[in-house]
């Protein structure tokens, strides 16, 4: 499968070289996904937010969704973010998977993030709500998941390695973790040039 193929979610994340890795990458920020058969990265960022790293290892086609929030209502009026919610990433995610030639009965999950670091609004912990949904979608939709690293307080930087699934995992101690619920989307750039060079879990 060439890069033409590749199904991303409006706006088009930007593909650049990591040098480090010496692959293409891809960062994936809130409300955005990102489907491959390419040997690259796809590349996040977390505080209480959950992405979810799907693949199918027979052929290879890889993707990743980030969202915000667990589950869209019927009455709520932000139809154009629907990506942020977690039942409509997770079914678009799948669903371009699919499209692309990955079979349903053979996907395999990995799962981050939602981590509590601060409480939303309402007083209940928003990485709490986002790690239950994810679990339990996955577990209704039959999709195995082979790892998973939820909750805690740290936010975490994920590096998806589509070749092979591999996932990398940094949780991210030093950062001030007071704005994560308020102002996630608009440091992530900033999260992004973290250092990966220890301090690392991997997710085979």
């Amino acid at each position: 499968m060439n890069a033409s193929t590749d199904r991303p979610h409006t706006p088009v994340p930007d593909i650049y070289f990591d040098p480090y890795f010496e692959l293409d990458a891809v960062k994936i920020l809130p409300g955005e996904y990102y489907v491959t058969g390419r040997d690259m990265i796809l590349v996040t960022v977390l505080g209480s937010c959950v992405c979810a790293c799907i693949r199918d290892p027979l052929t290879g086609i890889s993707g990743m969704c980030h969202f915000m929030l667990p589950e869209q209502h019927r009455d709520d009026s932000l139809i154009n973010r629907a990506m942020c919610y977690g039942n409509h990433a997770m079914e678009t995610l799948i669903n371009q998977l699919i499209e692309n030639g990955a079979q349903r009965e053979q996907l395999q999950a990995k799962v981050f993030g939602a981590c509590n670091a601060i409480a939303s609004p309402g007083g209940h912990k928003m990485g709490e709500h986002n790690s239950q949904f994810v679990v339990s979608y996955l577990e209704k939709e039959r999709i195995t998941v082979l790892a998973r690293d939820l909750l805690d307080v740290y936010p975490r930087k994920v590096y998806f390695f589509t070749r092979t699934g591999l996932v990398r995992v940094k949780k991210l101690k030093k950062l001030n973790n007071t704005t994560i619920l308020d102002r996630e989307a608009d440091y992530y750039n900033r999260l992004m040039e973290a250092d990966m060079s220890d301090d690392v879990e991997l997710f085979s």
